[in-house]
């Protein structure tokens, strides 16, 4: 059976051009009956398979997470599911373990496989997405941020969110607060430690605040492992502030081996069949919602949509 490149070298022209031919794209004047004409005499058949399979790949689109154990980011899957599927779309998820290097070959399969775009909570500040965007991929962050590209953007307000929590867990009766927060270069463990550090300030202003903030792998172990460190200095702290579920998870394991009657406050639901501890909170997150919100800009700009830019903020109440 003849192949496209057989084809092109008898029509005098690129692969290229046999393939817009045969795909139904204009060409310079002349070269669609060349092409024709050589595909005839050679009994070329075009790949129907693969131009099938072309079109299926622009109706999926790329979901890339940091971890799809942390039902936070389950929750979050749901909603572009939901609304994905409502829109003719299918998902395919991907987990990037807050590894970047992984998450760089997830996205490069998006760009392999032609996907019609990309939703991302970014394992870092700096995920490569140049050549996605350069092939014109819608491409909308979710959770955190991009600030290196301008992009699409749902987040919650993490910095009041931090803040306000913080206040809540002093006017309850907390003399010194501290946080566990994740780890540098991801905006939501920076933002929500920030609004910490803005209510510690100004509740604790005699204590060293670089000595009541911890920052962890946002995993289990180590939120065991801060509050350890926490609860071993020389003035502990009688509240905690634990800026994501699975750190809460491991906080509340070290409070249990130690006996200790420290409060947490927990960002984020807990896994399934776990409860805080008596006298300690969770706070839920709008996960379900920062998914159908980063759907819904994503399906607008895969139909088109080419307004500038936009950043939805979500509270922590909606």
């Amino acid at each position: 059976m003849a192949t496209i490149y057989e084809v092109a070298a008898k029509a005098g022209v690129s692969p290229a051009t046999v393939s817009r031919v045969f795909n139904g794209i204009t060409v310079r004047p002349g070269y669609a009956e060349r092409v024709r004409a050589a595909a005839e005499e050679l009994s070329f058949v075009p790949n129907r398979t693969a131009r099938r399979l072309r079109r299926q790949a622009s109706e999926v689109i790329a979901l890339v997470i940091p971890d799809i154990e942390n039902p936070f980011f389950t929750a979050l899957a749901r909603g572009v599911e939901d609304r994905a599927m409502a829109g003719g779309f299918s998902v395919v998820l991907c987990n990037s373990d807050e590894q970047p290097e992984k998450e760089t070959r997830y996205l490069q399969v998006a760009l392999s496989e032609h996907m019609a775009g990309v939703v991302l909570a970014p394992a870092g500040d700096h995920p490569e997405l140049d050549a996605l965007l350069g092939r014109s991929t819608p491409v909308v962050v979710v959770d955190r941020q991009a600030p290196h590209h301008d992009l699409d953007t749902v987040v919650m307000d993490d910095e009041a969110i931090g803040r306000d929590e913080t206040l809540r867990l002093y006017d309850g009766g907390a003399a010194l607060v501290a946080c566990i927060t994740g780890p540098t270069g991801v905006g939501t463990a920076h933002r929500r430690a920030e609004g910490w550090a803005e209510a510690f300030a100004s509740r604790s202003p005699d204590a060293d605040p670089a000595t009541y903030l911890e920052r962890a792998d946002y995993r289990v172990e180590g939120g065991h492992t801060a509050m350890e460190r926490l609860l071993d200095l020389p003035t502990p702290p009688d509240a905690v502030l634990v800026a994501n579920n699975l750190m809460g998870v491991g906080a509340t394991r070290a409070l249990a081996e130690r006996s200790s009657d420290v409060t947490l406050l927990i960002l984020g639901d807990l896994p399934f069949g776990m409860f805080p501890r008596p006298g300690s909170r969770v706070v839920p997150l709008p996960a379900r919602r920062l998914g159908t919100e980063a759907a819904d800009l994503l399906l607008a700009r895969i139909k088109g949509d080419r307004t500038p830019t936009r950043t939805v903020v979500l509270d922590a109440g909606l």
